[in-house]
């Protein structure tokens, strides 16, 4: 790794546990907008890196959505609707309620879990699509959009309280999406992600076992 390089990943990974810290409200003045998704980053601290995204530490909020976290919305559904059959189990990923439900091949098992979601509509894909891989302690990586607008970013970051793909990710067909876990809680029942969908470190490491390769989703 070159001297640049180092030091643009220590930039990156300081700012990332800075912005991890929770309950700490900073100035109004400290606020600055998303160039990827124009949206207000929070908690953003003066001379942070310039366009943090969700996936790299920073909490955006829509500011017309409820930030209530959608208790009220958050109940038990039916797999019927919306899968023709089990066959090797079933994620349902309902982004007006910000939840994700899981139903596992023999009908035995059903979850639900509180998510968060993509923070705007360019960043939302919707349909049908499934796992490929499986990864416990992921990697991450900037899409090549995320890179271009922010070259200064690292173009690797490894397993560890830093990644912003918590400590388990699920692969899916769609390049660049998966479902994963995140450090920052904040995040959970809200408008938060780049287009993936983000659960608890718990919850995740809950679904990473009950999942196999080839189990259906279905993104609504």
């Amino acid at each position: 790794m070159s001297k640049s390089s180092a030091i643009n990943r220590r930039t990156f990974l300081g700012s990332a546990a800075a912005l991890g810290a929770a309950g700490l409200a900073l100035p109004s003045f400290a606020q600055q907008i998303d160039p990827y998704t124009g949206q207000p980053i929070y908690n953003t601290a003066p001379g942070a890196m310039p366009g943090a995204t969700p996936d790299a530490g920073a909490v955006q909020y829509d500011p017309a959505a409820d930030q209530r976290h959608n208790i009220s919305s958050f109940s038990a559904q039916s797999w019927q609707p919306h899968f023709e059959t089990l066959t090797n189990g079933a994620i349902l990923c309902d982004l007006t309620s910000r939840a994700l439900h899981f139903w596992s091949e023999d009908g035995s098992t059903y979850r639900v879990y509180p998510s968060s979601i993509p923070v705007s509509a360019d960043l939302t894909r919707t349909g049908r699509t499934e796992i490929i891989k499986k990864v416990e302690g992921p990697s991450w990586s900037p899409t090549p959009e995320m890179k271009a607008r922010n070259p200064e970013w690292p173009d690797f970051v490894g397993p560890g309280p830093d990644n912003p793909l918590g400590t388990h990710a699920l692969w899916l067909s769609w390049q660049y999406y998966r479902i994963h876990g995140t450090h920052d809680t904040r995040k959970i029942g809200r408008k938060s992600s780049n287009g993936c969908i983000g659960l608890y470190n718990e919850h995740i490491k809950e679904l990473y076992e009950l999942t196999k390769i080839g189990t259906q989703v279905l993104v609504i």
